[in-house]
């Protein structure tokens, strides 16, 4: 079976971040995805960077987001996954800085009010967070409840903090909760997948 991270590589720059190491792979019209070290990884560590314009561009924007100088970026993205994923991800893309919106705020502007897990699995599935703000979808009460990118809920913090965003951490109780269901370990079925 292969990875989603196993597709060709057709332009890659490497970026130093607050966060650790960040991965840009483009196909030379747009960012196609962004990947931020985890444990020490990036998907494509074998490869030897082989940069463009687009990417030399969203990196000089990553910096400016990172010094504070920059509040939304303005390259081109390109956004693969089904018609639902695009659209929740379009709305990701008109949120703000400092910005925030719940998972059943966005499910109500996607026509999807009560797929709060699908909602949660688009947000989740995001090729390119940061430039694509996932980090800006919280709990209808402000708290975290994952991150898909990075370090996870360590990652999504760094952020929410950085645009001044308020936010609550999840339980210890949530955490096990939510290790439980990425690792299959529900056992009732009551798990739903992303539609």
């Amino acid at each position: 079976m292969t990875s989603p991270d196993a597709r060709p590589v057709h332009t890659l720059r490497r970026v130093d971040s607050p966060l650790g190491r960040l991965e840009l792979v483009g196909d030379g019209e747009a960012v196609v995805a962004l990947s931020i070290e985890c444990n020490g990884r990036l998907p494509h560590d074998a490869e030897p960077e082989a940069s463009d314009a687009v990417l030399d561009r969203a990196a000089e924007q990553l910096g400016e987001y990172f010094a504070g100088a920059r509040r939304d970026f303005d390259v081109p993205v390109k956004l693969v996954g089904t018609e639902f994923q695009r659209t929740v991800w379009e709305e990701l893309v008109d949120l703000e800085w400092g910005e925030v919106v719940s998972y059943g705020d966005l499910g109500r502007a996607t026509g999807r009010a009560t797929a709060g897990r699908a909602v949660g699995g688009a947000v989740g599935a995001n090729p390119v967070p940061i430039l694509v703000p996932c980090h800006r979808v919280l709990a209808s009460d402000g708290r975290i409840t994952g991150y898909s990118a990075g370090e996870g809920v360590a990652t999504k913090a760094w952020l929410l903090e950085h645009e001044g965003i308020p936010f609550r951490l999840p339980s210890t109780h949530e955490v096990e909760t939510a290790v439980e269901l990425a690792l299959g370990l529900e056992r009732d079925g009551a798990a739903e997948t992303a539609a």
